[in-house]
This record gives C-alpha cells, sequence and structure tokens, in this order.
C-alpha cells in the first residue's frame, strides 16, 4: 500500500459529516460578533462622554482665567482693550470649542458671587456716604463659569439604553446627559 493512499485513509477516517452540526459554527460567530460589537461601540461612546467632559473641565478653567486677567481694570494699563462681560466669556467659550461638540449646545453661564470678605465694590454699597458703585469684575472679587452641554452618545442603542440621555437637566437647554463643570477664581487684574 503507497503512502499517498494511507493517509487519505486516515483523513477520511478523522473527519466527521458535517449533516450533524451545519450552521452552528455560524450561530456562535452570530453571538461572538453581537456581543463583541456591543462592546466596542460602548467602549467608543464612553471615550466620547469623557471626550466632552474633559473639553467642558478644560474650558470652564481657561475661561475663568481669562475672565480674572480681563477684570475692571485692565484696561487703565493697556493690557486689554475692554474688561470681560458674560457676553465676552460666551464667545471666549465658543471661540475654543473642538470638533466633535455641538456648538449650539454649549451653554456658558458666567457670575460674578458676592462674598463676604471681598472689596465693597464687588456688592455696591448706596448707603454710604459717597455710595460705592456695585463693579463686579473688580479686583479682589470673584469670577464664576459654568460650562454645560447635553452630551448625546453617537450610538443611538446607548441613548435608548440610559435614561437620562432622554431627558433635559439644568442647566442644559436640550435633551441628554447634562455635563456641565464650574471655575472660579478671584480677578486679579
Amino acid at each position: 500500500m503507497s503512502i499517498i493512499a494511507k493517509s487519505n485513509r486516515c483523513l477520511q477516517s478523522k473527519t466527521r459529516p458535517l449533516s450533524n452540526e451545519s450552521g452552528t459554527s455560524l450561530v456562535e460567530f452570530a453571538l461572538v460578533f453581537f456581543l463583541l460589537a456591543t462592546i466596542l461601540f460602548g467602549i467608543m461612546g464612553f471615550a466620547d462622554a469623557l471626550y466632552t467632559y474633559h473639553f467642558l473641565g478644560h474650558e470652564s478653567k481657561e475661561a475663568t482665567r481669562w475672565a480674572a486677567v480681563n477684570g475692571s481694570s485692565c484696561t487703565d494699563d493697556g493690557t486689554c482693550t475692554a474688561s470681560a462681560t458674560s457676553g465676552d466669556i460666551n464667545t471666549y467659550v465658543q471661540s475654543h470649542i473642538p470638533p466633535g461638540v455641538v456648538a449650539g449646545n454649549v451653554v456658558t453661564t458666567a457670575t460674578w458671587p458676592v462674598q463676604s470678605n471681598g472689596p465693597a465694590e464687588c456688592a455696591g454699597n448706596s448707603s454710604t456716604n459717597p455710595p460705592i458703585p456695585k463693579v463686579p469684575n473688580y479686583p479682589g472679587c470673584t469670577v464664576q463659569v459654568t460650562v454645560s452641554y447635553p452630551f448625546q452618545f453617537s450610538f443611538a442603542l446607548l441613548n435608548d439604553l440610559i435614561p437620562a440621555a432622554k431627558n433635559t437637566n439644568a442647566p442644559c437647554a436640550k435633551p441628554g446627559i447634562c455635563m456641565s463643570s464650574v471655575s472660579d477664581m478671584v480677578v486679579v487684574h
């Protein structure tokens, strides 16, 4: 008996007929592929959420710093052309929005909260003689910037699975998972 005939006989005895298992590998592949695709899209969706959250945190700090150095006295020494207003701070944030974040959904709120240990100009006092005018962005006062964004996952399935993605929560103006970052700083200039 030749070696080729002997090897063919060995191969025939080790192979099983496919009629008993036809289609099982296709079903197994479909189940594993669905699980793998779900995990992959989930990772990509949450990476996008982390990217957006990082942008909000960074931009609220940068806008607060910009407002702190553009206080009411910055025009006195010529370091800036005008002191920062709420609209200027919003424009600053809008000009720094990265790709992937919808500019129309970003909400920026700038306030100058009154603190008890701050200068009198922060709160103003009309009962003193002479009256102290209220200058919220006066050096020594505090500026607080809040940047908010209603995050929606790129994959609609994730938005359907997470109930918060369908609601509108303050300070966001549109439905989505409301991400927000707050930063405050003392006006120095």
